[in-house]
């Protein structure tokens, strides 16, 4: 272990034991206002991808009807909720309007289901995420200083997904350079949670997780280096799945890196309300052959997957952290319990030894620095510059925002150790994936917490963040992760868990989820639904 690291964590878990029950019993000791959210009217916004599928290929809804129904809630939604950084709503109607001439061009039933089989997604809306690349529209992913920067082509997985006939409506909103757990920026303003406009909808695909968590998308493609499609599916109440490393190309990302061992840390994954969903859309995203590497589309026998769980980290580790939510830990011992009772053999794990995971986890993100940095232009390229700025922007005056620059000094310090000790955790992680192939094999997953603590308040996400290796240790093992939605706390905030497998396991935890959804009911919105007849 790093003292001056731990230290950090002992100070802020201290603060937190300090601050957090005043916050919620003095200064905020309710939902100051209920969500203003409108509810759900339209009952095409609780359909699946694969039930709207079949009423698009039956001919009993059109593409422009669908599309419609999805803008239009989307319109309601953002002005609360400021997650939509630009639209492109004409072009998507124009799009689906050719989708309806197509399907009405095949000349019979046969013609529409092959037309079907080749193009899955037709007809369909999809959000994507700024730093997913979608051509010709905004790239500044949060940025000032990228504010004109327009994506030349579309990225691999986004491309994939237009291939399939999905239609994109808009880019969502993301932190600067996705450098944070908070969508707040200096460029587009503050994104925030449906379910408690004062809280966060989490970062990076904050957008993406806010959008999805109000009913406002069927789907949406976000990517996750540290926990950027789990800790937004955690705080909004959707589903969200981290595949394995390596599996979907980030061809077309920003930020990225010339390692040609980025994806194995930094993935592409689909975010969505809808568990059934999540396989599909991961097979089309990482293409025909690395589908076949993970074998998505053989089914998986629910009774024969061996299930662990833990309820956060143990030991002193463990005692340094801030204790994770009890709603959290309850969520993971009532989906144990469940599938216990559906005949699951399910024991709590012995994991590997994880005394050093926030090392392990920060070392992987601060070796790579080959990835694209704020102030790289500047030719800034030590310590001291990236301290001074970060003094200028709690001051007001810097063009870069403090979470960004506070990320960016963990890379640029070595996350506050020497090389010698990063190499040294670097290795211990090389052993500590073969532990958990070991552990996990290929008929297991793991019950985890995915962080210790529902939405937090704006500006109060750095509490959380002490805690990023909840999230982050996994990108750095290349496990694939889905993060399940288990209902609502006392509060109305949603609480859920984390499932998963070892690595090319994902059909594994994407398995569990389905069950876990049938068993709990998956997302829940924020305003019950008052649906029009």
């Amino acid at each position: 272990m790093e003292i001056f690291l731990r230290l950090i964590v002992i100070f802020v878990k201290a603060v937190a034991l300090i601050i957090s029950p005043l916050l919620e019993a003095f200064v905020y000791p309710r939902k100051s206002k209920s969500t203003l959210i409108p509810p759900i009217r339209n009952r095409l916004l609780t359909l699946s991808i694969q039930e709207l599928r079949s009423r698009l290929r039956s001919r009993q809804l059109t593409s422009v009807e669908l599309v419609s129904a999805y803008i239009e809630r989307i319109e309601v939604v953002n002005k609360h909720l400021n997650a939509v950084v630009e639209s492109r709503y004409s072009a998507a109607l124009e799009e689906a309007t050719e989708t309806d001439d197509l399907i009405a061009s095949c000349a019979s039933t046969a013609d529409v289901e092959k037309l079907f089989e080749e193009r899955p997604l037709l007809g369909l809306p999809v959000t994507i995420k700024e730093s997913c690349a979608l051509e010709g529209m905004t790239f500044a992913v949060g940025s000032l200083t990228r504010k004109s920067i327009k994506a030349q082509a579309d990225g691999e997985a986004v491309k994939r997904l237009k291939s399939a006939g999905a239609i994109p409506l808009l880019i969502s909103a993301t932190p600067e350079y996705c450098f944070s757990i908070e969508t707040d920026t200096l460029l587009n303003g503050r994104c925030l949670n449906p379910y408690d406009f004062e809280r966060t909808p989490g970062g990076s695909s904050g957008g993406e997780g806010s959008l999805n968590g109000a009913g406002a998308s069927l789907f949406g493609i976000g990517s996750d280096i540290g926990g950027s499609i789990r800790i937004p599916s955690l705080y909004c109440g959707i589903f969200g799945h981290k595949p394995s490393g390596g599996v979907v190309s980030v061809k077309g990302h920003f930020p990225n890196s010339k390692d040609p061992n980025i994806e194995h840390y930094l993935v592409e994954g689909p975010m969505t309300r809808f568990a059934g969903d999540l396989s599909e859309l991961l097979q089309i995203m990482a293409g025909k052959e690395n589908s076949a590497k993970l074998r998505l589309s053989e089914p998986v026998q629910l009774n024969q997957i061996k299930v662990q769980y833990a309820l956060g980290f143990d030991g002193i580790n463990g005692w340094m952290h801030q204790s994770v939510d009890k709603d959290i830990r309850g969520a993971i011992c009532r989906a144990t319990t469940h599938l216990k009772t559906i005949g699951l053999e399910v024991n709590k794990a012995k994991l590997p030894n994880l005394e050093n995971s926030m090392e392990m986890a920060l070392s992987g993100i601060a070796d790579q620095d080959l990835m694209d940095y704020l102030l790289e232009d500047e030719g800034s390229g030590k310590v001291r510059e990236t301290l001074w700025e970060i003094v200028k922007s709690v001051r007001g005056h810097s063009k870069y925002t403090t979470n960004g620059l506070i990320f960016e000094l963990t890379r640029r310090s070595g996350a506050f150790m020497s090389r010698s000790k990063m190499n040294l955790y670097l290795e211990e992680t090389r052993g500590l994936i073969r532990e958990f192939a070991n552990l996990l094999g290929d008929n297991g997953v793991l019950l985890f917490p995915t962080l210790n603590l529902p939405a937090p308040r704006h500006k109060w996400s750095f509490l959380s963040l002490w805690g990023i290796d909840y999230t982050l240790m996994f990108n750095v093992l290349g496990l694939p992760v889905t993060h399940v939605p288990m209902g609502l706390n006392k509060r109305g905030l949603p609480v859920g868990l984390s499932v998963i497998g070892a690595p090319n396991q994902d059909r594994l935890c994407l398995r569990v989820a389905v069950e876990l959804e049938r068993a709990f009911g998956g997302w829940k919105p924020p305003v019950p639904n008052d649906l029009d007849n």
